[in-house]
């Protein structure tokens, strides 16, 4: 009998990338902290909060695979939140005009049947074009990136924003890095593709 598989998130993009491999799955979007810790690194960050909501949602799924995603993005070694409004969406687009930001996309799968647990994050540098403001203002107004960290949804109208990216995984910086996950998956058991 197939394991019952569950995403610990309630993000579409996440669950159209999941989709990809063919399992059937579920979803259950945890409400955990995502506040960073002082000192803590941002991929530390990224991994901690991966691992946290996984954890979470395995508490409510007996014996399921669960997987957990979570994305920071970083500035000059500072973090890029969730703007959560227009203007500052704004601020973190004009910040980031010319600048290379490191996305942090991190990715856990727990176990609950044998309470393994694993955990890694996959590095994504994102060189943004120069754009001016007006340009800034119209993709804002278009693509409401507002619960986006770093204000840029790269699989929609934010790719227009983007010079280059250098990734080891193309879906990491949508937020689910399905080259990892596949290992993970494997190291659990779970043959991709399925038969």
């Amino acid at each position: 009998m197939p394991r019952q598989i569950v995403l610990a998130s309630s993000s579409r993009y996440r669950q159209e990338l999941l989709a990809r491999l063919c399992l059937p799955f579920a979803t259950d979007a945890p409400q955990v902290d995502e506040t960073g810790l002082p000192g803590e690194p941002q991929a530390h960050t990224a991994q901690r909060l991966s691992l946290l909501k996984a954890q979470t949602a395995a508490r409510r799924h007996s014996g399921a695979v669960v997987i957990g995603a979570d994305q920071v993005a970083e500035l000059d070694g500072s973090s890029i939140g969730k703007p959560g409004s227009h203007s500052a969406a704004l601020q973190q687009l004009l910040a980031m005009r010319g600048r290379t930001v490191r996305f942090h996309s991190g990715i856990a799968v727990v176990d609950e049947a044998s309470g393994q647990c694993l955990a890694d994050c996959v590095a994504t540098d994102v060189t943004f074009r120069t754009l001016s403001r007006e340009a800034l203002e119209s993709y804002l107004q278009r693509d409401r990136p507002y619960d986006c960290a770093g204000s840029a949804k790269i699989e929609s109208l934010g790719i227009c924003l983007v010079e280059s990216v250098r990734s080891d995984d193309p879906t990491a910086l949508v937020g689910l890095p399905l080259i990892m996950l596949t290992s993970m998956l494997a190291t659990l058991g779970i043959e991709l593709p399925p038969r």
